[in-house]
């Protein structure tokens, strides 16, 4: 009997990101990030993931349009439509609507493609009925059911379809509250748990939140930073609290979630959208100065869809200035810093080793992967 995979897509997931506006909650925030030729990525990363799955043993069942159907008949594979949005643009109604029907079908799973709001609307429908596996596309992800990258989805999957031992555990939905995220304040809700295949080498634990406690360590990280930098460069500074010390280093008023521009110790924009950081730098050189997400090690991916794959392109691995105290390395247990940036084959090619920078004129070399 061949496994029967549920596939939903949120196409407006992570919409957002790309273009400044740090969530993806709500319709004006959709209209907005569509107004500023936002593109709609979560169908193109559900395409990934199925394409990673390497077993024919499988029946696919999606709901109509971008909801799934337009990702799998991209990669001509048959499938079963067992409805279509009932909204256009579809809403969490829809999601709601077409997980209930997936588990009347009798699915064996849902995979879907969205981010912490999707996770919370797949919870409120379906809550334990039925196994889920989440396809990372939102700007924020704090929930426990998504995988690492869209293509461990897809081996995950293999691997149950292969009869390969997978444990089953209870990970957390969480969100959080999108107008307190625009003003820089993180407060993630835990809102119940779903069931989802749980190897850890495939799958993101929940996100660290809190206040950097290292701040000597930090402030160390900050000081080499500023000594070093280079006056003909721009700086593409990235999110995050280490990144924000470096901003407080050199007096700068800093977009903690977002993403500014710096050069020879001056502001030259602040809170950039993906095409505005294009624009801007132009020809020019530059780095990228990020952080890694503490507990997951994703370096690009998450939290800074303004950083396109057209601009990392041009400086590529080596082009990134990272920072991370040893502590939030150590954490990581050996595993990769991750790179998601929305290109596969870009992120094939910057795997490798990148040099961190952990204090005061001290760094470590780490790898990287996908």
């Amino acid at each position: 009997m061949k496994f029967r995979l549920g596939v939903l897509v949120n196409p407006y997931a992570g919409i957002g990101g790309s273009v400044a506006l740090k969530g993806s909650d709500g319709e004006a925030i959709r209209d907005e990030a569509l107004s500023r030729g936002a593109q709609q990525l979560a169908p193109v990363k559900m395409r990934h993931a199925l394409e990673a799955i390497k077993s024919d043993q499988i029946e696919l069942f999606t709901w109509g349009g971008a909801m799934g159907e337009e990702s799998i008949k991209e990669l001509k594979l048959e499938c079963l439509v067992l409805g279509s949005p009932q909204h256009w643009p579809t809403s969490a109604e829809d999601t709601l609507i077409a997980a209930r029907a997936m588990v009347d079908e009798g699915v064996d799973l849902i995979l879907f493609a969205g981010g912490d709001g999707t996770a919370r609307n797949i919870y409120e429908a379906i809550g334990q009925q039925v196994p889920v596996l989440g396809v990372p596309a939102g700007v924020k992800i704090h929930s426990g059911v998504y995988t690492l990258t869209p293509s461990l989805a897809g081996s995950l999957i293999t691997d149950l379809i292969e009869g390969r031992l997978v444990r089953m555990e209870q990970a957390e939905v969480r969100d959080i509250d999108e107008s307190e995220f625009r003003q820089g304040r993180v407060r993630a809700k835990y809102y119940g748990e779903l069931l989802v295949p749980a190897e850890h080498q495939y799958v993101q634990s929940v996100k660290e939140g809190g206040k950097e406690v290292e701040e000597l360590v930090v402030a160390d990280i900050a000081a080499d930073f500023v000594e070093q930098m280079d006056p003909e460069l721009l700086y593409v500074m990235g999110s995050g609290t280490t990144v924000a010390a470096i901003m407080d280093e050199l007096g700068l008023e800093n977009t903690l979630l977002g993403t500014d521009l710096i050069k020879d110790g001056e502001v030259v924009a602040s809170d950039c959208s993906a095409q505005q950081l294009l624009e801007l730098v132009g020809d020019a050189p530059f780095k990228i100065v990020i952080t890694p997400i503490g507990g997951q090690g994703h370096l690009l991916g998450r939290g800074n869809q303004q950083l396109s794959p057209e601009l990392i392109q041009k400086v590529g691995l080596q082009g990134l200035y990272v920072v991370a105290t040893r502590s939030k390395i150590v954490g990581l247990n050996g595993r990769p810093l991750i790179i998601d940036s929305g290109d596969p084959e870009l992120d094939r090619k910057l795997t490798g080793v990148v040099t961190v920078h952990t204090g005061y004129r001290d760094a470590v070399i780490y790898r990287v992967g996908i």
